[in-house]
């Protein structure tokens, strides 16, 4: 609906405004006598028009509190629902939809088939993120923007209607014969020794004190807009990881998405005495740890490091011993002790290639059990490796791996030198005398094992691992954003909530105080303090007697 803007006192007010810019006469309900709205003094707003735009229609959205409560609401209801069950990115070394299909049956499955398992990194919930910083951006500018200009130019001689119709107000006669300048001089010294900052004109006063706190809502919401920001910059790679890496016992593995090796030197267990256990557990025979440690090397790759036909150029940068709550930390990566396992598995061996026979020695070769090299030379003979399974089995007559930890090695080698075929000889190799039995090592060999043998021939040459460390890895490059964001916040609700922005109208006319005071809250501290302040000026008023009622911000 149209109105006139253009007040009495001739100022011209932009469309919108309910309250004149200049003298604070309502522009609307002029005659009426309900207390008056100061959200924003009354200033237009953008959200506000009449005949909106597509644009003016998106921004209306956003700046609308209900849906931004709506969208916070669903927000925290898709988190709610994304900590049912445990995240997949938790997982170590599992299928996440077998998981959730054993352990939580068919609920478990449609949480997995929904894409609740990986909510928080779920397109639609960074959209909802999204949508709440876009809230906070355009509610802000909003609101912000128009209270801005209304403090900014503020007069000191307000409209007797606007004065009248504040919730705290007064309209008294002063003494006969006091003089109406003197008197709001030495009122506004009361109000200044209260902190107030007072603005003057003639027989007109404006007090005003805490002007900053009306900020602080502003502030919380550049506060959040930054954690915000910082939360969506996890999303770029290379900003955010949280991964989980089971190492074995001398094991150097690459940590995902990165140039950095890590390595399990040496894990130790430390368990309590069995007298300093309660009877309880001492009963159940059970095992508890005091305490574990991992001591890790940290390398940097400089060359070869996703080629895994070559040995990859490391450099060590950094050396920690992982504890508990104490983790290994370079240059904002992180490595966690979360768990371990006992796990007595070979790690590497140092076989030697000799003659049967002759008992003549070739030489011997380092073997790991972790990326094993595609060809050794030993003196005069070439071992090329055809084939390496962890866990050897057999499957209607072919050669199986049953997992990816060496709890049954196997390597077949193509051998050519000297008394070999030309095209090489094949020859399989388990470095466990267990398993060089259970599948007939030399009988599968056949002819070649008279001529060459590859043995271990002593423990010297032999590397057991007898725990795998579990590690959580993670890099969070967005977290000083995230504190800086929530620093700003404290700071925000801080203002907002410990401070009150009081404004206090006075002016005389012909002999006759009209008062108005307005405060965001806490009107009874405001009631108090004005009457404080008239009656060391000389006017006794009782403090309840300045309340207007209403409940108009």
């Amino acid at each position: 609906m149209f109105y006139n803007t253009k007040c009495d006192c001739g100022h011209q007010n932009p469309t919108g405004t309910t309250l004149c810019e200049s003298c604070g006469n309502p522009l609307i309900d002029t005659d009426g006598r309900d207390i008056l709205e100061m959200r924003y003094d009354g200033m237009a707003r953008r959200s506000q028009k009449s005949n909106p735009s597509i644009l003016d229609k998106v921004w209306n959205f956003f700046s609308s509190v209900k849906i931004a409560v709506w969208i916070i609401f669903i927000t925290l209801l898709a988190s709610a629902v994304g900590t049912i069950y445990p995240q997949e990115n938790t997982f170590l070394d599992m299928d996440p939809a077998q998981y959730y299909s054993e352990t939580y049956g068919k609920l478990g499955t449609i949480y997995h088939f929904l894409g609740l398992s990986h909510t928080f990194s779920s397109w639609w919930f960074i959209t909802l993120l999204f949508m709440i910083g876009t809230s906070l951006v355009i509610c802000s500018l909003d609101r912000v923007l128009p209270l801005y200009r209304a403090l900014s130019k503020q007069q000191i001689r307000k409209h007797l209607n606007f004065l009248t119709r504040q919730k705290v107000t007064l309209v008294t006669d002063l003494p006969s014969g006091t003089d109406e300048e003197a008197w709001t001089d030495k009122l506004g010294v009361i109000l200044r020794k209260k902190n107030y900052r007072i603005h003057k004109d003639g027989t007109a006063l404006l007090a005003e004190k805490y002007r900053f706190s009306r900020w602080g809502p502003y502030i919380n919401h550049i506060g959040l807009i930054i954690f915000l920001i910082g939360v969506l910059m996890r999303s770029i790679p290379g900003w955010h990881m949280d991964e989980y890496m089971g190492i074995l016992e001398g094991e150097t593995k690459a940590i995902p998405h990165t140039s950095y090796f890590i390595k399990n030197e040496k894990f130790t267990l430390e368990l309590y005495d069995e007298k300093d256990l309660p009877e309880s557990i001492k009963s159940k025979g059970q095992i508890v740890p005091k305490t574990y440690e991992t001591q890790a090397v940290l390398y940097h790759c400089s060359a070869n490091c996703d080629d895994s036909t070559k040995e990859p150029v490391l450099e060590e940068v950094h050396k920690a011993n992982i504890l508990v709550n104490h983790p290994l930390d370079y240059k904002g990566l992180q490595a966690y002790q979360f768990d371990y396992k006992a796990t007595p598995l070979l790690i590497s061996v140092k076989p030697t290639l000799s003659n049967p026979a002759t008992g003549e020695t070739y030489g011997s070769f380092d073997l790991p059990m972790n990326n094993p090299k595609d060809v050794y030379q030993v003196g005069p003979y070439k071992l090329t490796l055809k084939g390496f399974f962890p866990e050897f089995g057999l499957e209607k007559g072919q050669p199986i791996s049953k997992s990816n930890e060496p709890k049954a090695p196997a390597f077949i080698f193509s051998i050519t030198g000297p008394g070999l075929a030309a095209n090489g000889e094949p020859y399989l190799y388990f470095p466990r005398q267990i398993d060089k039995e259970a599948f007939s090592q030399d009988t599968i060999n056949g002819a070649i094992s008279q001529k060459l043998k590859i043995a271990v021939g002593t423990m010297e040459g032999v590397q057991f691992a007898n725990y795998t460390t579990y590690l959580n890895i993670r890099v969070d490059k967005a977290m000083p954003y995230i504190w800086v964001g929530s620093a700003i916040f404290m700071i925000g609700v801080i203002m907002g909530f410990y401070w009150q922005h009081r404004r206090i109208w006075i002016r005389i006319d012909q002999g006759k105080l009209t008062l108005g005071g307005h405060t965001n809250k806490n009107w009874f501290g405001l009631r108090n303090e004005v009457a404080a302040a008239l009656k060391k000026n000389n006017l006794d008023i009782l403090p309840k007697s300045l309340d207007n009622g209403g409940n108009q911000g």
